[in-house]
């Protein structure tokens, strides 16, 4: 029985991961959930989507007491937080996966440069491996510690990759941009997350700075083997959870829309969660509303010579806790598709 510790597990991210556990059939056990907010409450009343499913309360963190109760910890904490945790957490012999920020970049320059804060244990950033199975199953299968990827990062990646690995787009050419669903934002209301100010109403933001463009142009630099420069405008719209995002790429040879999507699909041929869709079908979000599935429809603009690579998650499943499960079922060698294969919700 592998026993697993949620640090942070009533925000979003935590009670989805909850959600995928309570019916994963493998002998994965929620043995501990942390919750600052909510320590003494019983988890079923505070999401009480989980009733019948977790009796147990939500306790304060005590970092010293995880090795007595889980063989690893899942920290579902924002950047920084989680950095202060995961040294004494590995030095106490546990495997961590780690929603935040803090270990997914290469280097401390480069975190500091865009999260604007000290990173405190720059040694460890090295030792992490990227949580993307498409690029890394192997490396997070015996990782101790996996860093996993953001919600923007996973589908701008998975609908770029194909066409970097196989150098047929002008590497300084990529634009993502990309619709996300307010949940991403967290719980805590802000004024861009207030419904008042999103109910119909749809907004770009952080352009040109937002905190994902490093990690989605170190992952395709690293398929490329040379630096590859994005333009990523994310966007908020007036929908609770979802991503679709659209990547443009201008090709350095004439490529066919039915060649491009043969290639996705003999490229994603054995990935079970990457759908390659037919020409003329276009991801939808509400078709992996719930699930852990990216869906990648493509068009090629013969009149322009640009790709358009387009790919759906929902940020709180592929982009979030549907991710951290199949990082798990590599990491203890469960079926990787364990407790995930489920469709999206639609209407």
């Amino acid at each position: 029985m592998i026993k697993i510790g949620i640090v942070g597990a009533s925000g979003y991210s935590g009670s989805e991961l909850l959600r995928f556990l309570v019916n994963h059939p493998g002998e994965l056990q929620v043995a501990l959930c942390t919750s600052e907010t909510y320590a003494g409450q019983c988890i079923d009343s505070v999401l009480p989507n989980l009733r019948g499913f977790l009796s147990s309360k939500f306790e304060t963190l005590d970092l010293d007491s995880l090795k007595e109760r889980v063989d690893v910890v899942v920290l579902a904490v924002p950047h920084k937080v989680a950095m202060s945790f995961v040294p004494q957490i590995l030095a106490q012999g546990l495997r961590v996966v780690d929603f935040s920020a803090d270990y997914r970049l290469e280097d401390a320059e480069t975190y500091e440069a865009w999260y604007h804060v000290e990173h405190t244990s720059t040694s460890l950033m090295s030792k992490s491996v990227y949580g993307l199975p498409e690029r890394y199953r192997d490396c997070i299968r015996s990782a101790q510690l996996v860093a996993n990827p953001g919600c923007y990062p996973t589908s701008a990646i998975l609908a770029a990759l194909p066409f970097v690995k196989h150098e047929v787009v002008e590497l300084d050419s990529i634009i993502v941009d990309s619709k996300s669903g307010i949940s991403g934002a967290g719980p805590k209301p802000s004024e861009n997350t207030h419904y008042a100010n999103r109910e119909s109403n749809f907004i770009a933001y952080n352009i040109g700075i937002h905190r994902h463009t490093p990690e989605i142009e170190q992952e395709l630099s690293a398929v490329a083997s040379e630096p590859v420069r994005v333009t990523f405008t994310p966007h908020l719209v007036p929908m609770t959870r979802g991503i679709l995002s659209t990547v443009y790429m201008r090709l350095t040879e004439n490529i066919s829309t039915a060649e491009a999507i043969d290639m996705y699909a003999k490229f994603y041929e054995n990935e079970p969660f990457v759908r390659v869709l037919p020409t003329g079908t276009y991801p939808q979000t509400k078709a992996v509303l719930g699930s852990n599935y990216c869906d990648v429809g493509l068009e090629v603009d013969t009149r322009t010579r640009r790709i358009v690579a387009m790919a759906a998650i929902d940020n709180l499943g592929k982009g979030a806790a549907g991710a951290v499960v199949q990082n798990l079922n590599l990491m203890f060698g469960f079926k990787e598709t364990d407790g995930l294969k489920v469709p999206g919700m639609m209407p």
